[in-house]
């Protein structure tokens, strides 16, 4: 690995590169998305010595829906400190990394933004059935952008003629979108603003849409609000305007390090983590057995 030299190298390992100080590694060829290939980083958590001043352990690889990112990535610091274990995260939207897994990513453990995208996998067989768990649940948001001229209160407010443009993530696959859809069609509004709609590759795509302008709102995560950078916070949508959302969570049966990853999906719903979670603006489950 990265942290003790070059290490044995798993088939299809991507090449690493340096930002800001962390390693990240560029997934090539792994996702396909509407014909296209296209890249995703995995940022590193950090990296330790092994007892007595060894090489350090081999990193679990997390593959977590992009909403998770912010979270994620503070929390796997911690988690590399506590247990001398490093994380590397494949943040994107949940469709495209259950793609990856069905075409053979050989990752520790899967986070997924809804169950149907943990069933493909899980379909497939590669899911490790014991260690699924729903690790937390989220909320939906409307965020307008930066010089929106009027307040939007509710979702019947989109269907408002001056909203012409509304970013979504793409509502047939990716798990944001889907459950916009679901909103939308509970509150009778589908068949207006369909036509308004612009379907990006991920939640975080849409927020961006939003904050650059080029969507008049976007329909986010609550949690993915705290990311803007120009566009505001119009309104969270109540829990029974749209499907519950949860997180799923497993270990895959391809894990290279399926004990640390079912070690590290246990510290994610223990009090540290669950904390952060909170901090972050996502629901955390009670504990099942």
């Amino acid at each position: 690995g990265d942290c003790g030299g070059p290490g044995p190298k798993r088939p299809g390992q991507p090449r690493r590169r340096t930002r800001h100080g962390q390693h990240t590694i560029d997934l090539v060829g792994l996702a396909v998305l509407v014909g296209a290939a296209i890249g995703v980083s995995i940022a590193a958590a950090g990296c330790g010595a092994g007892p007595g001043g060894g090489r350090a352990p081999e990193p679990l690889l997390v593959s977590a829906a992009v909403s998770l990112s912010a979270a994620l990535e503070e929390l796997g610091p911690q988690y590399t400190r506590a247990a001398s274990v490093p994380v590397r995260f494949n943040f994107a939207a949940s469709n495209v990394l259950a793609r990856q897994i069905v075409e053979g990513a050989a990752v520790d453990a899967f986070i997924s933004a809804d169950e149907a995208q943990m069933g493909v996998v899980a379909d497939a067989g590669l899911l490790d059935a014991g260690t699924r768990v729903v690790l937390l649940t989220n909320r939906l948001a409307v965020v307008t952008r930066g010089d929106w001229p009027r307040p939007l209160r509710q979702l019947a407010d989109l269907g408002g003629q001056d909203v012409r443009r509304i970013a979504v993530g793409a509502p047939a696959a990716v798990p944001a979108g889907v459950y916009a859809r679901q909103a939308l069609e509970r509150a009778g509004l589908w068949s207006t603003v369909q036509p308004r709609l612009v379907p990006t590759v991920s939640v975080r795509a849409a927020l961006a849409a939003a904050d650059e302008g080029n969507a008049d709102a976007a329909i986010v995560y609550r949690t993915d609000v705290a990311a803007a950078r120009h566009a505001r916070l119009a309104f969270v949508l109540e829990p029974g305007e749209a499907p519950p959302i949860v997180y799923p969570a497993a270990v895959t049966t391809r894990a290279p390090n399926a004990a640390a990853a079912r070690a590290w999906l246990k510290w994610l719903r223990g009090p540290t983590a669950r904390a952060t979670f909170e901090r972050h603006g996502f629901g955390v489950p009670s504990q099942t057995p």
